[in-house]
């Protein structure tokens, strides 16, 4: 019912930076809460930012101040900036959405990305 397809990763020095996207697309009937997650290799899975509706924002410690997220909800889409990039953000990163679609727009259900592979090289 609903596909997200997150583009972006990458290759990349430490210290610079990218920017990830995802879109969403499909029956949708409203996007509530969007973020991002990360799983490095041998690594349980971790909550890196979400933004509400509204535009309220949390990060987790390890990328505040460096990682930036955002959304169009006109678009369906959400971005994450991720600047001053380290090693330890390599990682896939996974865009979630809660989503209520057309078929079922009282209920809300999660959804998630394939993924993106960040690679950051010392």
């Amino acid at each position: 019912q609903v596909q997200l397809v997150e583009s972006g990763g990458g290759l990349v020095q430490a210290g610079g930076s990218l920017k990830l996207s995802c879109a969403a697309s499909g029956r949708i009937f409203r996007i509530n809460d969007m973020g991002w997650y990360r799983q490095a290799p041998g690594k349980q899975r971790e909550l890196v930012a979400t933004i509400t509706t509204g535009g309220t924002t949390k990060y987790v410690d390890s990328v505040k101040g460096r990682f930036t997220i955002s959304r169009d909800n006109a678009k369906k889409t959400v971005d994450l900036q991720m600047n001053s990039l380290k090693p330890e953000d390599t990682a896939v990163y996974y865009c979630k959405s809660q989503v209520q679609t057309t078929a079922s727009p009282f209920s809300e259900n999660d959804y998630w990305g394939r993924g993106t592979q960040v690679t950051v090289s010392s």
